[in-house]
């Protein structure tokens, strides 16, 4: 469209010139007037193309900086928390029904892996549990590391039954883990804390809910999952 309409004017203004300094637009000046945008404007046309579609990749790639944590490529606290409440508005807008649920993933006595290996193996040992929990979920649930060794998980449209099984999977996944640094075998466990819902939900709720049974679910022994369902 932008082509065309610098040929147009190209050709006006042509038409013109011609007129004023000969008699009017003859063939060779209107091929000049027809080929000089094509010429001129096809590469500057093709260069702003470009330069836009990478303007366009460098703000996708700021953005995903922005919502990604650093060490285990999850969403952060500040982005799960947005898509989470946006969720959350969709359901209280839509007035929908389908379950879903809020998990809180806690790392088991991980100061002591940081103390007898270092924090890069400690490092190692979240970046692990982080790939083991996004394995375990779908791809539209939603994973975050909440901080230091603590994620969340929320299960879109996860019925109570489903929302524990999904728990147990990943506790179980990561007490699978082979992690041995330095030739050193180092188990590695999770608790978690869960709370579901079937209506609208407010997220501070649902955090503080799962957290108490987080809590429930350490003081019972660790390696644990502990549920509840919401109001």
């Amino acid at each position: 469209m932008t082509l065309a309409a610098s040929i147009a004017v190209s050709i006006i203004l042509t038409n013109i010139f011609m007129e004023v300094f000969s008699a009017g637009l003859n063939v060779p000046g209107l091929m000049v007037a027809v080929l000089m945008p094509l010429v001129l404007g096809g590469p500057m046309l093709f260069y702003l193309t470009l330069r836009h579609e990478q303007l366009r990749h460098a703000n996708r790639q700021l953005e995903l900086l922005a919502n990604t944590d650093w060490l285990t490529d999850c969403l952060n606290r500040g982005a799960f928390t947005k898509r989470v409440l946006a969720d959350l508005k969709r359901r209280a807008v839509s007035a929908t029904s389908d379950g879903a649920a809020l998990l809180i993933i806690d790392a088991d006595d991980f100061k002591q892996v940081n103390d007898r290996f270092g924090h890069q193996q400690g490092d190692a040992a979240l970046k692990l549990m982080a790939d083991t929990i996004r394995s375990s979920v779908r791809a539209s649930d939603l994973v975050g590391r909440m901080g230091g060794e603590e994620f969340g998980v929320y299960l879109v449209g996860a019925d109570p039954g489903t929302a524990d099984q999904v728990a147990e999977r990943i506790r179980h996944a990561v007490a699978s883990l082979q992690f041995s640094p330095h030739d050193t075998a180092c188990p590695l466990s999770v608790s978690i804390g869960g709370a579901t819902f079937a209506r609208c939900a407010d997220f501070n709720d649902l955090y503080r809910l799962a957290d108490q049974r987080l809590y429930q679910a350490k003081s019972h022994g660790r390696d644990r999952v502990d549920m509840m369902q919401a109001a």
